[in-house]
């Protein structure tokens, strides 16, 4: 058992949206079993060891409902900011995973997750790209994060791991059953690369196997206008509109960007419950029209889900969801000229407990409740950007500070970032590893 002590402040995120000063937070093993003053919990438990915080804030642990955690990040801050559209992902992305080895997936999974948590990511979505999933679980078990698993899945003619609808599936059967729902820190997904990039067939098989599995599904789909265009030439009908005639959507469905859409688009998201992730820098970096397309403030103001995420490092370079945040709610205010619209307080509300309910896991995840998982993040109000703080603490998580601020992270129970570093690696040693594998990378793909 431990006790979570000297917090200033925390900040539940539960229903009633409590922000409490003064607080602790109990915790047996794996589960928040009570909240209240420090005083009080020492009282009830004697003798336990205490987590002293020393004056931090206390949030949830956020949500990073998209991100790749292999391929570009071997290559961070390598590909260029100035390419044509398409020409990061196939001239560079594509390559860099085709030539991906076992040792890779696992080490560019553990520096992706020990970036996630430094800033506060404690759940972390996998955007279906991966070789090796039982090397990146291995990566992210070793670091103690949570999330969820897929491999790859497209049935296009060409491509690094292309196959029939029918392989691609069995596959996406394998990880399932390897990483079961609710069993430990890492459950396996249904994952596609999506686009255009898959038949009918396999979209609406996985769409079953997801169900049948009692786990989820989760793809791409127009982060740009190309993809409408696309399937507009194909079926005669924009994407998510044939997605629904196919039966494929509904409350197991995380789309990935779903930038790009218009108003009988939005009615089936909100009609099927189809979850969105929302990774704004990734459009802005790649010039895909965030700026005047984005449609993501209207479906959570009309009762939709969705989270935020960070996608991969040719298209955003840091794991931060505050900082996502942030960006989201600027662009919302600006694309609508409405300073009043979609503030902090919403945008929090999608990397902490609406970010779990765009999952399926707010009934563990998101807030701090007891019964739920113990999940937290302490933020250090002790640097310069916190001084004076206000009086809203919504603002200043959101405006005023980033995944800079984290000092402390708990997953399960588990305290796995103390003073800013990762508990459960040798963070020197993979710095060293991920150097020398990003470099033989890039020589082997010819991106040298």
């Amino acid at each position: 058992m431990l006790l979570v002590t000297g917090a200033a402040l925390m900040v539940c995120m539960d229903p009633a949206r409590r922000v409490l000063r003064g607080a602790g937070i109990a915790l047996d093993g794996r589960r928040i079993t009570a909240i209240g003053p420090d005083a009080d919990l020492r009282a009830a438990y004697p003798g336990v060891e205490e987590f002293d915080v020393d004056g931090g804030w206390i949030t949830p642990g956020m949500i990073n409902a998209h991100q790749h955690l292999t391929g570009d990040r071997l290559a961070r801050c390598t590909i260029p900011d100035d390419l044509a559209p398409g020409v990061s992902i196939f001239g560079w992305a594509v390559p860099l995973h085709a030539h991906h080895q076992p040792a890779d997936d696992e080490l560019s999974a553990m520096a992706s997750c020990a970036e996630s948590l430094r800033n506060g990511v404690t759940f972390v979505v996998e955007a279906g790209t991966v070789a090796h999933p039982e090397r990146v679980a291995n990566g992210m078990k070793a670091l103690g994060i949570r999330g969820t698993l897929g491999t790859w899945g497209w049935d296009i003619e060409e491509g690094p791991f292309t196959a029939p609808a029918a392989e691609v599936l069995d596959r996406q059967r394998a990880v399932v059953a390897a990483y079961p729902n609710g069993e430990g820190l890492v459950t396996g997904w249904v994952t596609l690369v999506g686009h255009d990039l898959m038949s009918d067939e396999l979209l609406v098989g996985a769409s079953s196997l997801a169900r049948e599995q009692h786990t989820r599904l989760t793809f791409h789909i127009s982060p740009t206008t190309s993809d409408p265009q696309q399937w507009l030439a194909r079926t005669g009908m924009r994407p998510l509109v044939h997605f629904d005639r196919l039966g494929a959507l509904g409350s197991h469905v995380l789309l990935a960007h779903a930038l790009h859409l218009d108003d009988q688009e939005v009615d089936v998201v909100l009609q099927c419950d189809v979850a969105i992730a929302y990774c704004p820098w990734a459009y802005l970096r790649l010039g895909q029209g965030a700026s005047v397309a984005t449609r993501h403030a209207e479906v959570v103001e009309r009762g939709g889900r969705v989270a935020l995420g960070c996608d991969s490092e040719n298209a955003g370079d840091q794991l931060d969801i505050l900082r996502a945040a942030a960006l989201a709610a600027g662009l919302q205010k600006d694309l609508s000229m409405d300073p009043t619209r979609f503030g902090a307080v919403d945008v929090f509300e999608m990397a902490t407990i609406g970010g779990a309910r765009a999952v399926g896991r707010e009934h563990d995840l998101g807030s701090i409740e007891v019964g739920k998982l113990a999940d937290l993040v302490v933020h250090d109000t002790r640097g310069a950007n916190w001084q004076p703080r206000g009086n809203d603490p919504y603002l200043q998580l959101v405006w005023g500070t980033d995944g800079r601020s984290v000092r402390h992270v708990v997953v399960d129970g588990v305290v796995v970032v103390r003073d800013r570093a990762c508990t459960q690696i040798d963070e020197p040693r993979l710095a060293v590893d991920v150097h020398a594998a990003g470099r033989s990378l890039l020589s082997r793909a010819g991106l040298g």
